[in-house]
């Protein structure tokens, strides 16, 4: 699709603020592709990661990266950390709508970042417009969702609480003294903040650039405590380097059986999971969003990717664009209050 097609599209879906079906039948009705021009991809594709390597959201970025690899040509990884995720966000955002650049992320940080940063808006309406629904349209287009992992509440052997309400109790006889670790602008910082308030305690959070720096950093007895997801910590708790207090799963998870959900330990208003997938920037033909969404889910139905997730305590999610954006709809509520309660303030 030529250019001056992109940015009709990306006009009619600013102006009507219609949904990602009516722009593909639009735009499917209205433009035909040049017969000369060459099929997608027909160069690497670039997914920016905004966290630097080793994190949660750069190994599964890295997975899927390789996967479509074999199937689309090469997928080079790039991470572009800062800004609490803001600098590889507007990196992918307000690059070319192509389908040669794409973004790989939580539903948080994607909740998050159109809702509370206006720094990076597209036009005016944008500044003006409340809805985050609306935000998001005009910054991206969801292609697919590709994982969903447990966090894990763990803590450093030498503090001395063996479950949650052991920990609650050392927090509150102890306020201020607990630090807590966690990456800037990521979910794990939100969890923590939703732990909280829900249990009633202080403590001191401590900014990471990655979840991997903050692990390192709790093992060296730097800080008490984390929110990982499984990819993070499952091996630091086999080799009883760490402690695991619960998963926030709302239910237990299968890679860690023994372990007690937030809920049972009392904690009902805690749940998450690490829900990350790939998005590109908006206005990227509907045709390339379809040929990359197929392309993701036929990577997820094999056994070698369910396989390597299943190594991470995590699980293939997959489903069509409408399905990604009806998640973000469901979860931004929740992650925007959370971060307006903190006090959040992005940019």
């Amino acid at each position: 699709m030529s250019r001056s097609t992109t940015d009709l599209a990306r006009i009619i879906c600013r102006r009507w603020r219609c949904s990602l079906y009516l722009l593909a039948l639009a735009v499917g009705a209205m433009f035909v592709a040049p017969a000369d021009a060459q099929p997608y991809p027909s160069r690497p594709i670039k997914l920016i990661v905004p966290f630097p390597p080793g994190g949660p959201v750069d190994i599964m970025a890295r997975l899927i990266g390789d996967k479509l690899t074999s199937s689309l040509g090469q997928v080079v990884v790039e991470n572009r950390p800062g800004g609490g995720g803001t600098v590889g966000y507007k990196a992918a955002i307000n690059a070319e709508p192509d389908g040669y650049t794409l973004h790989y992320n939580g539903l948080t940080a994607l909740s998050v970042i159109p809702a509370l940063s206006k720094s990076f808006a597209h036009d005016k309406s944008f500044e003006q417009d409340k809805s985050f629904e609306q935000d998001a349209k005009k910054a991206f287009v969801p292609v697919a969702l590709v994982s969903s992992v447990p966090f894990v509440l763990t803590v450093a052997p030498r503090l001395p609480a063996g479950t949650v309400a052991e920990l609650v109790a050392y927090a509150k006889a102890n306020p201020g003294k607990l630090n807590f670790g966690a990456p800037v602008g990521a979910t794990p910082q939100l969890v923590g903040e939703m732990f909280k308030r829900s249990a009633g305690i202080t403590f001191v959070t401590v900014p990471y650039r990655g979840a991997a720096n903050s692990i390192t950093d709790m093992l060296g007895g730097q800080i008490d405590m984390v929110f990982e997801p499984t990819s993070i910590v499952l091996a630091h708790i086999a080799g009883e380097k760490v402690r695991p207090l619960a998963v926030t799963s709302a239910t237990r998870s299968p890679y860690l059986p023994d372990l007690p959900t937030l809920i049972e330990s009392g904690l009902p208003g805690v749940v998450a999971v690490s829900r990350t997938g790939i998005v590109a920037p908006a206005g990227t033909p509907p045709a390339i969003v379809t040929s990359l969404n197929r392309a993701i889910n036929v990577a997820l139905q094999t056994e070698e990717m369910r396989t390597a997730l299943q190594k991470l305590g995590g699980e293939p999610v997959g489903g069509s664009p409408q399905d990604f954006a009806a998640s973000l709809a469901e979860e931004a509520p929740k992650w925007i209050e959370t971060a307006q309660s903190a006090g959040w303030k992005i940019d």
